[in-house]
């Protein structure tokens, strides 16, 4: 089941990273939009808004999985600490966990002693910290992740605006968006157990509202210039 819930999490991270790809490089180009038809223009803002944002998320990715790891691995040393030296202790503290899950006090001394039995620390870091000490999150992989899935969510706009002659980058880049917001939108939407309809018309709406500033920003500086 563990496995399982992380997998989703897993997914649901990816396609909110995708999605995160998709509404901030589709910004940055229909802003650049705004004031030049150029292409090389907008492929170089695209480019380098695509390659920032990957390294940006990634790497704060890196940063906030290390930290939590960090601080996960401290817990888990301290508990292990207390587990060698005081282990009665520790023992009427798990069962007083179960007590109050609603076990009554011979089944959940019970309960303490076979888990404790069979491994203390996992039993104490499930229950009392909320941990799993065999799947602490990787913070590499979770940068790697950030990074493939910015990525692949940044394309679509890139492609989409550099791609169609000039007189329609800017219909094919709303519509590709709108598509792709859409379905990250469902997908998170049936991952998180939530409405789809709400979740899609938030994903869409922000993701419009977006290119239409940045388009505004974008055609008011051009026209400044």
């Amino acid at each position: 089941m563990a496995q399982v819930t992380a997998k989703l999490s897993w997914l649901r991270a990816g396609v909110l990273g995708a999605n995160d790809g998709i509404v901030s490089t589709a910004g940055l180009v229909v802003g650049v939009a705004g004031a030049t038809t150029d292409r090389t223009a907008l492929l170089v803002a695209g480019a380098a808004g695509l390659v920032a944002g990957a390294l940006s998320m990634a790497g704060g990715e890196y940063v906030s999985v290390s930290t939590q790891r960090d601080t996960e691995t401290a817990l888990l040393r301290k508990e292990a600490r207390e587990l060698e030296e005081t282990p009665d202790e520790e023992l009427a503290e798990l069962a007083g966990f179960y007590r109050d899950k609603g076990l009554s006090e011979e089944t959940a001394l019970q309960v303490a002693e076979e888990l404790t039995a069979h491994d203390a620390l996992r039993a104490h870091a499930e229950i009392e910290l909320g941990i799993d000490g065999e799947s602490l999150v990787d913070p590499w992989q979770a940068a790697l992740a950030s990074l493939l899935s910015f990525t692949l969510g940044a394309l679509l706009p890139l492609l989409a605006i550099v791609l169609p002659p000039a007189g329609g980058r800017l219909p094919v880049t709303v519509l590709a968006v709108v598509v792709a917001l859409t379905l990250t939108g469902t997908i998170s939407a049936r991952l998180g157990g939530s409405a789809v309809r709400p979740a899609v018309l938030r994903n869409v709406g922000v993701g419009l509202l977006a290119m239409l500033l940045t388009f505004l920003v974008g055609t008011l500086v051009g026209g400044a210039l």
